[in-house]
């Protein structure tokens, strides 16, 4: 892989916090952190934290941060599971409703600590964008892949924009 040296900052700060969460990290780990910067887009939005509650008495909520420009944006939505509700408020913090149209997810490599790989495929204004975002968490790896779809439309989109719609 040919990195640009801010990408591999990342992709290494992301290894180091992998390392801290994990007993073991394995090769599939590390190229798993090196294929999400390679396809990763602009971020012009960066996922600072989300939260969700769920279970079967719970109506699923999430709590999202996104940082752009160096401002911070927080929203909550509720959705049909943990998953739809983070997607449903990044969307309002952005300003932008994708359709989501394929989501799958898989274990990069075994055990309870294993990250998880979300690739998904959603459609804006008739256009097609792939992602795909990687964690231990699986509702954070979900939210990852989402929000590089969001950067993918962003930055075909609203390159010249100075502020986010507001929610």
């Amino acid at each position: 892989y040919t990195l640009a040296d801010e990408k591999i900052d990342r992709a290494f700060d992301k290894f180091k916090a992998l390392a801290d969460k994990k007993k073991e990290v394995f090769d599939e780990d590390i190229l798993a952190l090196l294929e999400e910067e390679v396809e990763k887009a602009d971020e012009i939005w960066k996922l600072v934290g989300v939260q969700t509650i769920a279970g079967s008495s719970a109506t699923p909520t999430a709590t999202v941060t996104l940082s752009r420009s160096g401002e911070t944006f927080t929203d909550a939505a509720i959705g049909d599971g943990p998953v739809d509700a983070v997607y449903e408020a990044i969307g309002r913090i952005t300003g932008f409703k994708l359709q989501l149209r394929d989501y799958s997810l898989r274990a990069i490599t075994s055990g309870k600590d294993a990250q998880g790989e979300v690739t998904l495929e959603v459609e804006y204004e008739g256009k097609p964008f792939r992602a795909r975002g990687v964690s231990t968490d699986i509702v954070e790896a979900s939210a990852r892949a989402y929000l590089a779809a969001v950067n993918r439309v962003a930055n075909g989109s609203v390159k010249t924009a100075e502020k986010p719609p507001q929610p």
